[in-house]
């Protein structure tokens, strides 16, 4: 039996709290994840135990072994059962969805091998666990039914079943707290201003308001549109804009003088480009930059007086403020979730709470929990440090737990009476998901809206679409045998052609592939040409490296501190930036006893054929197949070096 879960902390929890307690006695259950040693004897285990809880993508990586005879895999006849966690996730593209391809590309096999009367391969049975299938984006209950018709038929469901409302008494008490806008705002006013003179300065006019998601994706486009188009003063201005946008939505989360950290921040680092090592190379500084850096310099002292009068404080932070307040004064013992939108808004909050006198006067414990991905600008949690900070939430030497969305699903806290979602909105399935975190019988739910967040708002469509799922569940059950499996018939027979058909998309843009030397990259920041596709080299399949002598002399190194206390993958202490504008390009490696230049696409124009392109964020994006990094050879070169040096 395979139990599978889409988060690390989850294996955890489902194996210590929910199957080893109750069937150790009778059982071998065993947990692997990807932080754990026994990832590597995947199949052994397989072999070895009854039961086995584990993240989703080590199964289809050893599934995928067993099909291309690598190694030792694992097959899906050596299972008997698959339990999927949170299965509304078996849609296209997830490694759900990956895994239940495999199983229905055999079944079909399966049954034409039937009907030839030979011997069909023996297929586990499965069983798909969640709170919440969603509507999809339904606007309809007949969109509806057709999104979790979808899902049944990706994970081969015989059949539906819900509790009934009655087997499950407990309300929760609900509340949306709507805020007021300020009645002045001295500190976001100062933004604008510096917004505006930027707006003049590069002869832009947006639509949208300042302060905005809208406003975000405007200043995004316009930064793009300017690289490619190599206007050096549109795109430094658009970066600029686009962190003082920032800026103003983070004034509206949290405190001023986080937001105001954060801007401090972004400008030092700016500055900081244009300064080298060794302070003998000369990194040009545009009048452009000059104006931007004496703008935020001018406006600081303004910013800083106003940040610290506690007057002009957002309202959804006085809001928030009494929520806790009022939880943890009313209560025995509260424990409860805040969910928030980005990493950087919950470490701040939590050093907000940490902060204030008046949380520690009822008892306020917090901690912050985060993602471990590595796609922020905030250094990620480890599993470990997840897995630390949720024990301690559970033992209730932490009772207040501010989280991003990675603590929304699945996580199993008895004891947690009450979540709040400050100014965080996504769908019915996030919104259920949520609320399902408070498992106390008292619990309480409680939506913070923020300014131009549109929360108050999204969640009155979640709540609608939440009936509407309902109504759904009850269509699909009240259907014949007979509709509903020529329903399911039909939708899987279309989700595996339609596999088959990007496999076949896959292969043909495989061959279409550009060659490298059709490929040039140039600095996104100042437009000078860097390097062909021919010069770049590719390591395991993942890194991008650059070790030509040219190239050597293009670029200066600095060191930091940020990526070391990232922990990446592989050893990194230095980044390298172009010798003439200071535009970072990447890092510096360390692999296998070399220093090597690792390039990031996201600071480059690629011009394939004569077509430039500037929103590449990864290097998959791009159709080029880059030649495989010749460590004999530059190995070889670096000894012979070192040798003549040491001579």
């Amino acid at each position: 039996v395979v139990v599978l879960v889409n988060k690390i902390p989850l294996v955890e929890q489902h194996y210590s709290t929910e199957f080893l307690r109750y069937l150790k006695q009778t059982y071998r259950v065993e947990r692997v994840s990807g932080d754990s040693q026994l990832k590597i004897s995947f199949a052994k285990t397989v072999q070895k135990n009854d039961i086995i809880i584990c993240t989703a993508q080590i199964l289809e990586n050893y599934l995928e072994r067993a099909e291309n005879g690598e190694d030792e895999g694992v097959k899906m006849s050596d299972l008997t059962l698959i339990i999927i966690d949170e299965c509304h996730h078996t849609q296209k593209g997830g490694v759900y969805n990956h895994i239940m391809m495999r199983y229905l590309m055999q079944k079909h096999k399966n049954l034409r091998l039937k009907k030839e009367q030979k011997k069909t391969v023996p297929l586990p049975q499965i069983l798909g666990l969640t709170a919440s299938p969603g509507v999809g984006g339904a606007n309809t209950v007949v969109k509806a039914v057709e999104h979790i018709m979808r899902i049944c038929a990706n994970l081969d469901a015989s059949e539906i079943m819900t509790r009934s409302q009655e087997e499950d008494p407990k309300q929760q008490r609900k509340t949306i707290l709507t805020v007021e806008n300020k009645a002045e705002d001295p500190f976001g006013d100062v933004i604008k201003t510096i917004m505006n003179a930027i707006h003049n300065e590069a002869k832009l006019s947006p639509i949208c308001d300042l302060g905005s998601q809208n406003y975000e994706q405007w200043a995004v486009q316009k930064e793009r549109q300017a690289a490619k188009e190599e206007d050096k003063t549109v795109r430094v201005c658009a970066e600029f804009l686009r962190r003082y946008n920032e800026g103003l939505i983070l004034s509206n989360t949290i405190r001023m003088s986080d937001a105001l950290s954060y801007l401090n921040k972004f400008h030092e680092e700016q500055v900081k480009k244009k300064t080298s090592v060794d302070g003998e190379q000369n990194i040009q500084i545009t009048d452009t930059e000059r104006f931007l850096f004496k703008l935020f310099k001018d406006k600081k002292e303004e910013l800083e007086t106003f940040s610290k009068n506690p007057k002009y404080e957002n309202d959804s932070l006085s809001k928030l403020r009494e929520q806790i307040l009022r939880e943890f004064s009313s209560r025995g013992q509260a424990r409860g979730i805040i969910f928030t939108k980005t990493r950087h808004s919950a470490i701040t909050l939590s050093q907000w709470i940490q902060e204030n006198p008046k949380f520690a006067d009822v008892e306020v414990k917090p901690s912050h929990v985060i993602g471990g991905g590595d796609q922020s600008d905030t250094k990620p949690m480890t599993a470990a440090e997840q897995k630390d900070v949720l024990k301690k939430f559970r033992d209730g030497d932490v009772n207040l737990l501010v989280a991003t969305t990675v603590a929304e699903e699945g996580l199993d806290i008895p004891a947690c009476n009450f979540v709040i979602r400050y100014g965080l909105s996504t769908n019915e399935i996030a919104m259920i998901q949520a609320k399902g975190r408070g498992r106390a019988d008292d619990s309480s739910y409680t939506v913070v809206d923020v300014k131009n967040s549109g929360v108050a708002e999204r969640e009155c469509v979640n709540e609608y679409r939440e009936e509407m799922m309902g109504k759904a569940i009850n269509k699909i059950k009240g259907q014949t045998r007979e509709a509903y499996q020529k329903q399911m018939m039909e939708f899987q027979l279309q989700a595996i052609m339609e596999a088959r058909m990007r496999q076949v998309k896959q292969k043909q843009k495989a061959i279409k592939d550009e060659k490298p030397s059709h490929v040039k990259f140039s600095c996104r920041n100042c437009a000078k040409h860097v390097c062909s596709g021919e010069d770049i080299q590719i390591i395991e399949n993942m890194h991008r490296v650059n070790v030509t002598t040219q190239f050597k002399e293009l670029f200066i190194q600095r060191e930091n501190a940020t990526l070391q206390e990232r922990l990446l993958d592989y050893e990194t202490n230095a980044v390298i930036a172009c010798k003439d504008c200071g535009q970072p390009w990447g890092s510096v490696m360390v692999y296998r006893g070399m220093d090597l230049p690792c390039l990031h696409v996201k600071n480059f124009v690629v011009n394939i054929s004569g077509k430039k392109i500037s929103n590449c964020t990864k290097w998959s994006d791009l159709p080029i197949r880059f030649t495989a990094f010749d460590y004999i050879e530059h190995a070889s070169m670096m000894a012979q070096g070192s040798d003549e040096e040491m001579g």
